[in-house]
């Protein structure tokens, strides 16, 4: 095989970076037609540079967050991981959260309060009524990413315990899984070494593997559960998750991040808010992280078999 030349290699790249911008483009018009076709288009995006404004930042979310894997099908080679700093590992993280508030200020912030509407149907009785002001701005947003609940420590509770089942549930389905590709000679597609990743992560400090573990709970539930999820449905929501999580490379563990996805999302709908969720994520991430890799790391020298994988 004959090796690209520089000016190739770089025009390559390039195009491996770029290209996943357009299903980007196309999956942030997709949100919001979606939006406005369930009437959940904030007052704000009547102005068109609020729109375009909140529109540019979900684009550039789901393009680095979601669809840049894209860009790396095909390639073999290891990801090198040395220089990688311990904020780095976050960013993404904070692009979504950026995104998700830029969004929602551009639809809400600065806007006057609504003239009252009509009175809800177990209001309707004889006298003044009165006005339906919309919530202030805090809380409001709280409301739009389904962070407003009752009882949020039993919220937290039941999410723990639902998260708890939800490891087994997906144990249980790749060990299936894995079982069926054995037995129809296509064990080829069960990997045999996690993504590199894995172990690097699962060798770092504890304490910052506790914050990824929380991050990936608060955050990545608030974006793909509290935001996109009431405005895109549960499907494509999962769709976006799995998508986000195929830079591992390996498409035997993304059937279990899309189940994991489907019982967040049903989760969500059931509570009607996403603290469950986050508890559940937080917690299934947090396992993994502190206890099950590291475990198989020392116990197996340094060796992750594919065993250890079947729990991601």
């Amino acid at each position: 095989m004959i090796a690209a030349s520089p000016p190739e290699a770089q025009a390559v790249q390039l195009a491996r970076t770029l290209l996943p911008a357009l299903p980007a483009l196309l999956a942030a018009w997709a949100v919001d037609r979606l939006c406005a076709v369930r009437g959940l288009s904030p007052p704000g995006f009547r102005q068109p540079g609020r729109r375009a404004i909140a529109f540019a930042a979900l684009a550039f979310v789901l393009w680095v967050g979601v669809f840049a894997p894209l860009g790396m099908i095909g390639l073999a080679a290891v990801p090198d991981l040395a220089g990688v700093s311990t904020p780095r590992l976050f960013l993404l993280h904070g692009l979504m959260v950026g995104a998700t508030l830029l969004w929602l200020l551009a639809g809400f912030a600065g806007l006057p309060a609504a003239p009252p509407g009509p009175p809800p149907i177990e209001a309707e009785l004889p006298g003044p009524q009165p006005a339906r002001n919309r919530p202030p701005l805090l809380r409001l947003l709280g409301l739009q990413l389904g962070l407003a609940a009752p009882d949020v420590p039993r919220e937290i509770g039941l999410g723990l315990a639902i998260g708890l089942g939800a490891w087994v549930v997906v144990l249980g389905a790749l060990v299936v899984l894995a079982l069926l590709l054995f037995a129809f000679g296509a064990e080829g597609l069960v990997p045999k070494e996690p993504p590199a990743l894995i172990p690097w992560i699962a060798a770092l400090p504890f304490g910052v593997r506790l914050l990824l573990s929380l991050s990936a709970g608060f955050v990545e539930e608030g974006f793909f559960r509290g935001f996109l999820q009431p405005r895109v449905g549960i499907l494509l929501s999962t769709f976006f998750f799995v998508l986000a999580h195929a830079s591992y490379g390996q498409p035997f563990m993304l059937v279990g991040i899309a189940i994991l996805s489907l019982i967040y999302g049903n989760l969500v709908q059931w509570r009607q808010n996403i603290w469950p969720a986050i508890a559940a994520h937080a917690l299934f991430d947090g396992v993994q992280l502190l206890v099950i890799i590291p475990a198989a790391l020392k116990l197996m020298g340094g060796h992750l078999p594919a065993a250890a994988l079947l729990g991601l």
